[in-house]
């Protein structure tokens, strides 16, 4: 049984190390949407490399996360998080010293691979570790310092942009890794291993989801082009997609197995989350270049224009949390979409010589409000919908169904919008293509909201909160601290 306390040295060791860890990936996330201008220009590149910039990571994140907490579960929760920190530094590097734009698309892919390993295994060990009378604190502060490092990662990544330049906001990665893995190694006790040592690794389901996004998502960002090297990937990539739902349906033990989707709870509240971060996804990868490309920001200044959607989730989340409890999740899962599709459209008022306080700050203030309304009443509904043994496979199908979604919105919203490749160089072309995105990012949030209003339920009075409510992060729901083992081999 785990018995670290929390005030004891080694639990505080313990904490920084999970802390450290999880910023890493949290940090590349959201710091990396500030640098994309300057990377443009410095390596001559089109706007389908920025969108492969931001993509590469988040395919391989998003397709390998839940076989990455499944190896943690198997061969060792801190071997497996100390090899994630490693991989993910060495590809850091390799992001930083890329001399074109082929080689930081590849590292960036390889990046995720590590994220994959490092996230769902730095809240394993937390729970994994402590005494069950701290868990619920320790996960808290684990939150609340991930949520801090989410508010100053853009305000860090401006300025590493308009300092020494944009490879360092991949280069900052190594020395947070040099320092976590020494604490890793001498102060985290290992678990798992010896758990489940029987069964098979799905890997064959999470090559063919990782396979089927990076096939679609390749085919969404070459559309513009046409013909073969569009439609090839874009039938292959179906091809994958079906195939990796009938291997999910045959296998004895599968990543993703489909009868937990048979709870129309669980099912309809994915629907809204990959509704809602779609928008978010492709609201955040659009919404720095708007404000460098057209307004003129420097990358400091839209790094720290976004910063009140964050603060406010770290202060209210909890609330947020606390009141659907009361009144039940269909109300905040269909007002939470609507104020968010409210300050997307203010979003078209933010255009040359827009005012922060008269234009981008009342946007970003309606878009926060209802980020916080729905982020933990969206997590706590998704682990109410399915018994309690299965929280933790429910809790990283919602994470990856929302990390797909911002990939696939990346991919698509250029598209849909009209962008072309030399968008982001033409200020007026790029403020007409942001407006048609906008109103794009608005449609599938109320798409999002007639769902929950439809399908949503109050849960049963029984059922499992999440344990880190405070979220910061805007990329995705917070992981649930269980393990997620349970039909992953």
């Amino acid at each position: 049984m785990p018995d670290v306390r929390l005030a004891s040295p080694q639990g505080k060791w313990i904490l920084l190390t999970t802390v450290l860890g999880s910023s890493m990936a949290l940090l590349d996330s959201t710091v990396v949407n500030v640098a994309l201008p300057r990377i443009g220009r410095d390596l001559d590149a089109d706007l389908s490399v920025l969108q492969w910039t931001a993509n590469a990571y988040m395919v391989t994140l998003a397709g390998l996360i839940l076989l990455g907490g499944a190896l943690g579960d198997r061969f060792g929760r801190r071997k497996v998080f100390v090899v994630g920190v490693v991989w993910f530094a060495v590809a850091s590097l390799l992001c930083g010293i890329a001399p074109n734009a082929g080689v930081l698309i590849a590292a960036r892919a390889l990046q995720g691979v590590g994220g994959a390993l490092l996230t769902p295994g730095s809240l394993a060990l937390i729970q994994a570790s402590f005494h069950a009378d701290d868990r619920g604190r320790a996960v808290g502060l684990w939150s609340g310092f991930g949520g801090i490092g989410a508010a100053v990662g853009p305000f860090v990544g401006g300025w590493l942009v308009d300092g020494p330049g944009w490879r360092w906001v991949f280069l900052l990665n190594v020395p947070l890794a040099l320092l976590c893995v020494p604490v890793a190694l001498r102060h985290v006790p290992e678990s798992g291993g010896e758990e489940r040592a029987h069964g098979r690794f799905d890997v064959l389901g999470a090559v063919l989801g990782a396979l089927a996004l990076a096939l679609v998502t390749y085919s969404l960002i070459e559309a513009g082009g046409g013909g073969v090297v569009v439609v090839v990937p874009a039938v292959a990539g179906l091809a994958a997609a079906v195939a990796f739902v009938v291997v999910e349906r045959r296998r004895p033990d599968p990543m993703m197995p489909p009868d937990i989707f048979a709870s129309r709870q669980f099912t309809a509240v994915n629907l809204v989350t990959l509704c809602v971060y779609a928008a978010l996804g492709g609201f955040f990868f659009l919404a720095v270049l708007q404000l460098q490309v057209v307004v003129g920001y420097s990358a400091l200044a839209a790094g720290t224009a976004l910063l009140p959607t964050t603060v406010l989730m770290l202060l209210l989340s909890a609330r947020s949390g606390e009141l659907a409890d009361r009144i039940g999740p269909r109300i905040p899962l269909t007002a939470g979409p609507l104020l968010c599709a409210a300050g997307m459209l203010l979003m078209l008022r933010v255009g040359p010589g827009a005012s922060y306080l008269a234009d981008v700050l009342p946007a970003l203030m309606v878009l926060g409000l209802g980020m916080v309304t729905l982020v933990a009443p969206l997590t706590a509904t998704v682990l109410g919908s399915v018994s309690v043994v299965r929280a933790g496979l429910a809790s990283g199908i919602n994470n990856a169904a929302a990390r797909a979604a911002g990939l696939i919105a990346v991919a698509a919203l250029p598209l849909l919008a009209g962008m072309g490749e030399e968008a982001y160089r033409e200020p007026a072309a790029f403020d007409t293509a942001f407006g048609k995105a906008m109103g794009w990012c608005a449609g599938v949030l109320v798409a999002g909201a007639v769902i929950a209003a439809a399908a949503v339920r109050r849960p049963p009075p029984d059922c499992k909160r999440p344990e880190c409510l405070r979220q910061g992060g805007v990329t995705a729901p917070p992981l649930e601290g269980e393990p997620v083992r349970k039909r992953l081999m």
